[in-house]
């Protein structure tokens, strides 16, 4: 009997199913990393809130919505889900870095980067959405 999961990697390369693992590895970690951190408070993650216009009680509550996005990411059977409550994560990122006009390439931008990396394993991996972007009529 074959799982879900073992269901939806069939029929694809070593390469493309280890490069979707691995990308989706790092988005996984650097989320970890800022999710926590936002829970853990540390003096520059605070100030660096506060920098943005938040206040600190803000923090745990980003943190915590961070980490429930990411771990829906991590999860195969709901990775589309995650991936699509991510880029809305991100995009509050990018609005707030906007508001205080950060530099556009450097801190504007890193968040689309990181959705752009968090949509790469769904498009490796899952066929509907290549054909639902790509297909013909």
């Amino acid at each position: 009997m074959k799982t879900k999961l073992a269901t939806i990697e069939t029929g694809f390369s070593k390469g493309r199913l280890w490069t979707a693992r691995i990308i989706c590895g790092i988005v996984v970690l650097f989320m970890l990393f800022d999710g926590i951190g936002k829970v853990a408070k540390p003096k520059q993650v605070v100030e660096g809130t506060l920098a943005l216009g938040f206040e600190e009680n803000h923090l745990a509550v980003i943190g915590v919505l961070g980490l429930i996005c990411t771990f829906l990411y991590a999860v195969p059977r709901t990775r589309f889900l995650g991936a699509l409550l991510l880029t809305g994560y991100l995009g509050g990122a990018v609005a707030a870095q906007l508001r205080v006009n950060s530099p556009l390439w450097s801190n504007m931008l890193f968040p689309v980067y990181i959705a752009i990396l968090a949509w790469g394993p769904v498009w490796l991996m899952d066929r509907r959405l290549r054909n639902l972007i790509w297909e013909r009529s």
